[in-house]
């Protein structure tokens, strides 16, 4: 695809070089700087001084101003001009011979003694650009010779002309090109890289020379530019390998050049250029009879018989902005980057990331999403540019105003979109992704608070799921610009978490409030009650616990007092008082029983007034069931059940006080028995569970209990107080022959089935004393063998306790005999081991392990020992 890099400019036009003389043609040019030299067939050499003029409109043209002309003398046409700035000379071949002219004068140079100036039999010649001789004032030159197969190596000076090397060829050379060490030669058939200084050679590939012409460029530090067959402009460094594609031009191709990055070419009718980047044709401009091109420090000048034009590259940024007009965005990004070797890196960095973004911005409006957020990244694109393609999602407050001039020719996303609401769709949907990547990177630094407004605001409109983990996490929202958008689509809960995250969390209470209330709507959040319960139950400030609290109990009393129960214990949340709580709840007696069961049950608390509370309402609930008629038998049974458990298992409530509160109440008799044992009323106790409930079981579960925590003689005490309630038949209230005939035999078997299971915690000799002289021995056999057994066992082991101790006891006495054989030392030298002063008489007292002390010191000790133990092993021993 065409793109405009080159405008020919005309130079010296023909009027200027020949007057009136129409056969005089351009053979050859040079041009070094402003100054252009030209060959022409009639011998002379002509010196033109170009300025560049650049028109009000930034146009470029090229003044010639003729300087001076020489003739040669040898009446032939001059064949090559190659300017040696450095010893102010030109090289000139006309007629065969080399020779040296005067840049200045254009005189020809004479030869310096000793040396001649003149090199003879010459076809062709070049000079190397890249010079192996460290000579300033050198040049070297490379000549085909018209009489042998050799290429001669020449040395050129101010004055005079010296042959350094000669090699050898294959074939005759007919073009030439060096660099360095290495020559480039087109031969009769074919091309090849020669080392001059190694004599190693490289063949290329096949060339027919009488075809048509050769063509040999250096194009760089050892590379070349050759014509191929087919048409076809290769390239060759040093060591024979293309590392670049070839160009593909026209099989008449005369001359080549290069103008980074492209390759001109010129044919008989036309100019063709070539990018070196994409080999693909750029440009092909019109040019008849044209026989020269050549490009002279980065000038490319062309020249036909008449006249002289320059090709003047267009500046490389235009040629990039004509590419992307035209929506050609990798050709752009190619030529952008193939030329960065020629642009400064600070301007080039400015210039590559202005043109990927651009070149973002073209994909984006294509809806090449993926390509488009790439170009974005690399050219660090101010993430405000694209937010600002957006109708209304940057905020109001921002002050970002887009780049001038502009990176885009979109007013906003309508203008792209063209009423296409699919197209706005998914470019909407790209910009959540683009953001969602960049808000937490460094392309979102110093406009946070933008890139999160216009998030929001995306994805409240498009009803997007990760609305409320933008909110919920590390935010730069603005709450002015939100608030009227997440309004406007109903998003009620996220506008809660906004608030609470800017610190209102009164007004994000009094939005959800409405929200469960059914006076707003929004389905965002489902269970937004249990939310707010939560919420209070980890909010910090207990003034708003305590105003909102009354809303949450009143709505569902059993998840309203998780305010209070599961309030987290840490060091931003305020602990709230349990008494203030309790007060508080008053009017919420089921949340306020949950508490208590929280403080008692839960948490542990031991705290009369609290347990006795709870038991309380317990109570009241008991007595409440019972006054129903006819009365729920499951609720009753799990309320009594729950009053039973707390009076076993606590042991801080008043128990007086409870028992007055159902003293006469006889459907609690076994809750009564409860707190006559809490207050060690046990004989109360197991009369009411014996006599008046009959309920044995219980009665046995009560010593049992009871005596959980106490020791052994307390639960035997207990035990023979049940069995002499079970063989009492001396009732209240009722003679002795009634209370038999009531159930004598039943409290006997209750009796019999006492002892035989618990016969072990019952004195066995007291037991018999108590018994009925009529009972049969056979009921008692299994307490009777379990009491000898018992007995036995205990006697027998409180023989082998005797036993242990007499050894002990032996085992002492004989280490204390073993003391008293030894002497016992003291004198004025040796220091008493409790007060280190000195012995000054013989009376001491020997501490285990044969240390003497004094006796007052002894006895001083044992007065200030709490445990007053005694010392032993006393000795008069001197």
């Amino acid at each position: 695809m065409s793109v405009k890099a080159f405008e020919l400019v005309p130079a010296v036009e023909r009027d200027l070089l020949m007057g009136d003389k129409a056969r005089i043609n351009i053979e050859c040019i040079e041009c070094c700087g402003k100054h252009l030299y030209m060959g022409t067939n009639d011998c002379f050499i002509h010196h033109f001084l170009l300025d560049e003029v650049t028109s009000s409109k930034g146009k470029l043209t090229y003044s010639a101003q003729k300087l001076l002309h020489k003739y040669l003398g040898l009446k032939k046409p001059v064949a090559e001009l190659r300017a040696a700035s450095a010893l102010e000379r030109l090289i000139v071949l006309c007629d065969g011979i080399v020779f040296l002219v005067d840049m200045v004068t254009l005189e020809t140079v004479p030869s310096a003694a000793g040396g001649g100036a003149k090199i003879r039999g010459v076809t062709a010649f070049c000079v190397n650009e890249n010079p192996v001789n460290g000579d300033p004032f050198c040049v070297e030159m490379g000549v085909i010779s018209s009489k042998k197969r050799t290429v001669q190596i020449y040395m050129v000076y101010e004055d005079r002309v010296q042959l350094v090397k000669e090699v050898t060829t294959p074939e005759q050379p007919c073009a030439v090109s060096v660099d360095g060490h290495f020559l480039c030669l087109a031969l009769a058939t074919q091309y090849m890289i020669l080392n001059y200084n190694t004599g190693a050679s490289q063949d290329l590939f096949p060339y027919n020379s009488e075809d048509r012409r050769p063509i040999v460029k250096r194009i760089g530090r050892e590379e070349f530019l050759l014509a191929a067959p087919g048409g076809l402009g290769m390239f060759a460094n040093a060591e024979g390998v293309s590392q670049r594609a070839p160009v593909n031009w026209s099989e008449s191709v005369i001359g080549a050049a290069v103008s980074f990055p492209y390759v001109v070419a010129l044919d008989e009718s036309f100019i063709t250029i070539h990018s070196m980047l994409d080999q693909q044709l750029k440009q092909t401009l019109s040019f008849r009879d044209g026989h020269i091109l050549q490009d002279f420090e980065g000038k490319v000048i062309l020249a036909s018989t008449k006249a002289v034009y320059v090709l003047v590259p267009l500046p490389l940024e235009r040629q990039i902005q004509d590419l992307l007009a035209s929506h050609r965005v990798e050709e752009a990004l190619i030529l952008t980057e193939g030329a960065q070797q020629n642009i400064p890196k600070d301007k080039f960095q400015i210039l590559h990331k202005r043109i990927l973004q651009q070149a973002g911005f073209i994909q984006f409006g294509q809806l090449q999403f993926l390509e488009a957020k790439e170009h974005f990244r690399k050219g660090q694109l101010d993430v405000r540019e694209l937010i600002s393609l957006y109708p209304l999602l940057l905020p109001a407050s921002s002050s970002f105003t887009r780049c001038h001039p502009p990176l885009h020719e979109f007013a906003d996303l309508n203008h792209l979109a063209q009423g296409d609401q699919e197209k706005v769709l998914r470019c909407k949907k790209f910009l959540i992704s683009y953001l969602g990547e960049v808000r937490s990177t460094e392309v979102a630094n110093g406009c946070r608070e933008d890139v999160d407004t216009a998030l929001l605001k995306l994805y409240a409109e498009q009803d997007h799921d990760s609305l409320l983990d933008l909110l919920a996490s590390d935010n730069a929202c603005l709450l002015a610009d939100s608030v009227p958008w997440l309004e406007k689509y109903h998003k009620y809960f996220a506008l809660g978490l906004l608030y609470h995250y800017n610190s209102q969390d009164s007004a994000a209470l009094q939005l959800w409030i409405r929200v469960v209330d059914g006076d707003l709507q929004d389905s965002t959040r489902s269970g937004l009650y249990e939310y707010i319960v939560d919420f209070l139950c980890s909010c910090s400030n207990p003034d708003l616990v305590w105003k909102y609290a009354d809303w949450a109990l009143a709505k569902d009393p059993t998840i309203g007092v998780h305010i209070f129960t599961k309030r987290p214990v840490s060091k931003d949340v305020t602990e709230l008082n349990p008494e203030d709580a309790i007060r508080y709840l008053g009017k919420h007696s089921q949340a306020l029983l949950l508490f208590l069961e929280h403080l008692v049950l839960e948490r542990k608390i031991k705290k009369e007034k609290f347990h006795t509370h709870l038991a309380v309402l317990y109570l009241e609930s008991v007595l409440s069931l019972l006054s129903e008629a006819p009365a729920e038998e499951e609720r009753l049974t799990r309320a009594r059940e729950r009053l039973q458990a707390l009076l076993r298992e606590s042991n801080l409530y008043r128990a007086q006080f409870l028992l007055g509160k159902m003293e006469n109440c006889e459907q609690l008799l076994l809750e009564r028995a409860t707190l006559h044992g809490k207050l060690e009323e046990n004989d109360k106790a197991l009369h009411i569970l014996v006599h008046k409930l009959k309920d044995f079981s219980s009665a046995e579960a009560f010593c049992v209990w009871a005596s959980s925590c106490r020791d052994s003689a307390y639960q035997q005490q207990l035990f023979h107080l049940l069995l002499e309630v079970y063989l009492d038949r001396n009732l209240p209230g009722k003679s002795q022959a009634a209370a038999a005939a009531a159930g004598g035999g039943e409290l006997e078997m209750a009796a019999v089935d006492l002892l035989n299971r618990h016969g072990e915690v019952f004195d066995a000799v007291r037991v018999l004393r108590m018994l009925p002289e009529g009972w049969s021995l056979q009921l008692l056999r299994p307490f009777l063998g379990r009491a000898v057994r018992s007995s036995m066992h205990a006697g027998r082991t409180a023989q082998i306790a005797v036993g242990l101790a007499q050894s002990e006891n032996l085992q002492l006495l004989h280490d204390r005999l073993k003391d008293r054989k030894k002497p016992i030392f003291v004198s004025e030298k040796k220091g008493c081991h409790l007060c280190h002063n000195t012995f000054s008489e013989p009376d001491v007292v020997c501490l285990p392990g044969g240390a003497p002390v004094h006796t007052h010191c002894v006895a001083q000790r044992v007065r200030d020992s709490p445990t007053k133990r005694q010392l032993t092993n006393s000795s008069n021993h001197t």
